[in-house]
């Protein structure tokens, strides 16, 4: 993501990804674009379907609703392609303006986000969970911003490596939550969901960055 080439750019790492690596990234562009996809069918007039237990309370705050749901679709699309060793080796300006456009979504998406976690089903315990995924969200991409501002590309990977972890729990909530929900009341499991679906996130790429402490290039 860079956002400037004022700075000079220190580049390390390898030039291609190994075939299981593409692998890997193919899966979450998919499901991240399938999320993202579905996500969008809330912007239909009137909202005619959705979260049945909050439904009523989107429709309510339907503004701030759908600034977290465009923004998030647009992080949660547009972040795997800011990956991609191409598009920052041989495409940098497009590289450029992807990067701008998740950052915007994230804006987006953290505003209304932080609105809607004091709203959501389940008490103070989502409200708490998606509250301080909303902020953890947005700090993660400033820091990713303010490190590629300074030139730094190295901490710049380290840093959007945690802030796409985060918008990816868009995708993982979905993922857990149908099994819970088939074993706990569904209260419960929106509770529990409510921190499952980032805190693994986030701690799989502190994993991650901790073994291959310079993302590659």
């Amino acid at each position: 993501m860079d956002m400037t080439n004022t700075a000079p750019l220190r580049r390390t790492g390898p030039t291609a990804w190994p075939r299981r690596q593409w692998a890997s990234w193919l899966v979450a562009t998919l499901l991240a674009g399938a999320i993202a996809l579905f996500s969008l069918h809330y912007l239909r007039p009137g909202m005619p379907s959705g979260f049945p237990e909050q439904l009523a309370t989107f429709r309510e705050h339907a503004l701030w609703f759908r600034l977290h749901v465009v923004g998030g679709a647009i992080a949660l699309a547009l972040g795997p392609f800011q990956f991609l060793p191409g598009l920052r080796t041989k495409r940098p300006g497009l590289h450029r303006w992807n990067g701008r456009l998740y950052l915007s979504g994230i804006v987006a998406g953290t505003v209304g986000g932080l609105y809607m976690a004091q709203l959501s089903f389940g008490g103070n315990v989502t409200h708490l969970g998606f509250g301080l995924l909303a902020v953890s969200w947005f700090a993660t991409t400033a820091m990713a911003l303010r490190a590629i501002l300074a030139g730094d590309v190295v901490h710049h990977r380290r840093w959007m490596i945690r802030s796409y972890a985060l918008t990816f729990a868009a995708v993982t909530l979905r993922l857990w939550l149908p099994g819970l929900a088939a074993a706990l009341p569904f209260e419960t499991a929106y509770q529990l969901v409510s921190w499952l679906a980032w805190t693994p996130n986030l701690i799989a790429a502190e994993i991650y960055l901790r073994y291959r402490p310079t993302p590659p290039n």
